[in-house]
């Protein structure tokens, strides 16, 4: 009996050893599955948003979206896998994506692509953090991105005048056909060209207008030179449409009012020729104004004095006399680069004089018509 009792105590003892040693082992194997709680010592660090961040604008077409993260440093043994979530909020209340168990990618990055597109118009939040299942490191900071739907603006159509028709008088009414759109578009304002040919490089007029429901009209401010080709174009903040063209009409030039006629070159200078012109009319009126700037230059150039030829300068905006300037005669056909007064401006007055030029860039250059 005392042999068999001592027998029986070393066997029960040499059990509870073995499975002591047993149950110490899988304590101390980090990578045992049946570890739940923390590990001491180990540490887990943030992982890095790297795109989409820093209010990325990404256009609601361009879905899908990749989430990637630069993977989150850790000195444990066990591999971290990581959670992702995309929220509404900067609070992450209303999470709208959520994907856990992501496995880590190569070259120290992860990333997880969004299932389905999400709606435009909109600010997004995600961020990321990594665990090893019995550790979990902690939350990256949010980074944010953006969708949003592009504003896209086409040629609107040029509906009248077109294909070279000639106008009834010199002050054209444009029709546009309204640009198409897609996005959120805002209030919307068209910009017409008008050219001497198709290159657009010696414009006559730029005018704007608001557009008007279906199609949008624009009855020109000012008229223009008279019979000539005129090339237009617009634009609605996009593309500009087709060129269009019109040309404007032969106009009468209008009769001069009574008084004395013929030509003023007895006086040999050209401020002569101007009072000797000025003394046929009293108060002029546009057509009058035009006239007598016309048959000074044609005097002037007579002289032959004064280099040549003088001519009336164009002129279709501000304060002007039926499209041309009404106290400036200009030098050469070409671009009107040297100008002189020649009536002093004061209203009611209209006293003839011959002024300093003009050139350079302190003037507009616009045509000069000879007379």
């Amino acid at each position: 009996m005392p042999f068999r009792a001592t027998l029986l105590y070393t066997l029960v003892a040499a059990t509870l050893t073995i499975v002591a040693c047993a149950g110490l082992e899988k304590s101390e194997n980090v990578l045992s599955p049946t570890i739940a709680g923390p590990i001491p010592g180990v540490s887990i660090g943030m992982p890095t948003p790297l795109d989409p961040k820093d209010g990325k604008n990404i256009p609601v077409g361009s879905q899908s979206i990749d989430l990637m993260i630069q993977n989150s440093p850790t000195n444990g043994q066990r591999p971290l896998k990581y959670l992702f979530e995309v929220a509404s909020d900067t609070n992450f209340n209303t999470i709208l994506f959520s994907k856990a168990d992501v496995a880590p990618g190569d070259a120290n990055r992860t990333s997880v692509r969004l299932p389905e597109a999400i709606a435009s118009s909109r600010t997004y939040y995600w961020r990321a953090r990594a665990g090893d299942g019995a550790n979990t490191g902690p939350y990256s900071g949010f980074v944010h991105f953006n969708i949003y739907t592009p504003i896209v603006i086409d040629k609107p159509i040029p509906q009248l005048p077109v294909n070279g028709t000639t106008l009834a008088g010199l002050a054209p009414s444009f029709v546009i056909g309204n640009a198409p759109r897609s996005g959120p578009v805002g209030a919307i304002t068209y910009t017409i060209e008008v050219a001497d040919s198709d290159s657009f490089g010696n414009k006559y007029a730029v005018w704007s207008v608001a557009e008007q429901p279906g199609q949008t009209r624009l009855d020109a401010p000012a008229p223009l030179p008279q019979d000539k080709l005129y090339y237009w174009r617009v634009t609605a903040g996009g593309p500009w449409s087709n060129t269009s063209t019109f040309r404007t009409p032969v106009v009468k030039p209008p009769t001069p009012p009574p008084g004395p006629g013929g030509s003023c070159t007895s006086p040999k200078t050209p401020l002569g020729v101007l009072e000797c012109q000025r003394n046929k009319y009293g108060h002029m009126n546009s057509a009058q104004t035009v006239a007598f700037l016309r048959a000074s230059a044609r005097d002037i150039n007579a002289l032959g004095t004064q280099g040549g030829p003088w001519g009336v300068l164009v002129k279709t905006s501000g304060a002007q006399c039926d499209g041309y300037s009404c106290d400036i005669l200009c030098l050469g056909n070409g671009g009107g680069q040297i100008q002189r007064d020649v009536l002093i401006d004061a209203e009611g007055a209209q006293a003839p004089i011959w002024g300093e030029p003009m050139s350079g860039g302190s003037i507009a250059v616009r045509p000069c018509e000879a007379p």
